[in-house]
């Protein structure tokens, strides 16, 4: 295969050393085109900035707006970098992100038998998320033009279509964890889309995992539907779906206090009662105790409010067996999941904050491998915003 020299080239890039002009060759052929072998050796032969000026940007952009994400880069590091940079470096690095983790490029960095007792749990869960409306963007549109028209003044955004924004104020993302006893070993992803994307990122990470090898493997959920349906589509192999032990005792409180008036000492020993019967005794043993109550009770409001917990908990028998979830050691909180969406969704869900989606999902994505604990080695291969 032979190379033609195409020549020397003058060039500037940003790095962490500040602005750094030098003169590169640059190669050509027709079977692979034009390569710079001193662009891909600095990591800057799709972006004029270094892989390090990168890392400072997405590092700073995780908790802080982009603005003063800019502001701390300059003072701390001596980069002036304006904000919308800032911007555009953390969506393209994160878009890149979001795309490998969807096309299961990319994935944890441990398996089943690196777990504690050889254990994994999973859990998913949707958050909202808030987002640009579409009559928000036209009212952006409208007043931009004003301001350029007062100052008289050609716009000079590009002239391709303009994006559309959100149905809505908000969207339910979803956010699927994976994680073992000690939480020593933890890999969680966010998602934008729908419960089959979710469905199929279930799948992905658990095949990575190797997680049918598993001795204990289980899902901690808040029990909604979707979720127990993907489960046991996508992971049919999960010795057990438990509903979150607080997710089941909010139903349990909320009757009580249907049952016996909000704050009264009688609604607080019912629950408590009621509760200690599902964990120590199981809740079958719970619809027998309620079915009592019900047979006691002549009110209209509070019957059909018992019946509702009676209900609720009738479908959920296989996943509030509590006593035996505990004698095998089990988790029964979903509080790690829970964790894993607070900590995904922090940055999106700042003060005045709202986002076009594929945004949103970005920034997620950063966010999932810096929890993952795979940040220093993402950034250490030398990965590039593709």
């Amino acid at each position: 295969m032979k190379w033609k020299n195409k020549g020397k080239q003058k060039t500037s890039h940003l790095t962490v050393n500040g602005r750094l002009e030098f003169v590169r060759t640059i190669f050509w052929n027709e079977d692979h085109g034009t390569v710079v072998p001193m662009d891909i050796l600095l990591g800057v032969e799709s972006i004029n900035y270094s892989l390090g000026v990168r890392e400072i940007c997405c590092r700073e952009s995780l908790n802080n707006a982009f603005v003063p994400a800019s502001k701390n880069i300059k003072r701390l590091a001596q980069l002036n970098i304006s904000s919308s940079i800032v911007r555009r470096i953390v969506e393209r690095e994160g878009s890149a992100i979001s795309q490998a983790q969807h096309k299961s490029q990319t994935g944890p960095d441990f398996k089943a038998e690196d777990c504690t007792d050889t254990t994994i749990i999973t859990g998913t869960d949707g958050v909202m998320v808030p987002l640009v409306t579409e009559t928000q963007k036209c009212k952006r549109r409208r007043t931009q033009a004003a301001k350029r028209k007062k100052e008289k003044r050609k716009s000079t955004a590009k002239a391709s279509r303009p994006r559309k924004g959100s149905d809505g104020p908000y969207k339910e993302f979803k956010v699927v964890a994976f994680y073992d006893k000690e939480k020593t070993h933890q890999y969680v992803v966010g998602t934008s889309g729908n419960h089959e994307v979710a469905g199929r990122i279930m799948r992905q990470v658990g095949r990575k995992l190797n997680i049918s090898q598993a001795q204990h493997k289980y899902s901690v959920t808040d029990g909604a539907t979707w979720i127990l349906n993907q489960y046991n589509i996508q992971l049919p192999m999960l010795d057990e779906n438990i509903l979150d032990y607080y997710h089941f005792r909010e139903h349990v409180t909320k009757a009580s206090q249907v049952l016996f008036g909000e704050g009264s000492k009688e609604a607080l020993a019912w629950k408590e009662k009621m509760m200690t019967v599902a964990k120590n005794q199981g809740s079958l043993v719970l619809l027998d105790h309620l079915g009592q109550c019900l047979k006691e009770l002549a009110d209209d409001v509070k019957r059909s409010e018992l019946k509702n917990l009676r209900e609720y908990i009738a479908k959920r028998i296989a996943m509030t067996d509590y006593p035996s979830f505990l004698d095998l050691g089990y988790d029964i909180g979903s509080g790690p999941t829970e964790s894993f969406c607070g900590c995904l969704t922090q940055r999106l869900k700042g003060s005045g904050m709202k986002w076009d989606k594929d945004n949103a999902e970005s920034v997620m994505a950063l966010a999932s491998i810096y929890y993952s604990n795979q940040w220093d080695k993402y950034w250490k291969s030398g990965n590039k915003a593709a």
